[in-house]
């Protein structure tokens, strides 16, 4: 049997776009605590935050967040590929091989409207 006729690939590929997505989550959580850590710093010590540390904490935000995504379409476009290499059949009948794809295109757009709307605040 080739390993394109094999159904494990088809579920090591899925678990591998879901470990991807994961990371891709966790990079997009990491950027925005990052970015909203400045108005935290800010609240707690009661003074007004420079403008060099305001410009560093979006920037890298936003920086990670758009990292997300891209982890997230790349995986998602990683899978795909796959998917047309192995053989007809080998899925499950009613087996929904997209929606992992799916959600991670969901989740770099949200990754996306984040950092827009933290570049657009900041002005």
């Amino acid at each position: 049997m080739s390993y394109n006729e094999d159904p494990r690939v088809l579920f090591a590929a899925e678990r591998t776009l879901l470990a991807w997505q994961r990371s891709a989550i966790a990079l997009m959580g990491f950027g925005f605590v990052v970015e909203r850590f400045g108005l935290f710093l800010q609240m707690v010590a009661h003074q007004p935050q420079s403008v060099s540390q305001r410009d560093f904490s979006l920037g890298l935000g936003v920086l990670l967040l758009m990292l997300g995504a891209a982890v997230a379409l790349v995986s998602a476009r990683q899978f795909r590929q796959v998917v047309k290499s192995l053989a007809p059949g080998v899925a499950p009948p009613g087996y929904w091989m997209h929606i992992g794809v799916s959600l991670n295109i969901v989740i770099s757009l949200i990754a996306c409207a984040f950092a827009l709307r933290f570049l657009l605040s900041h002005e």
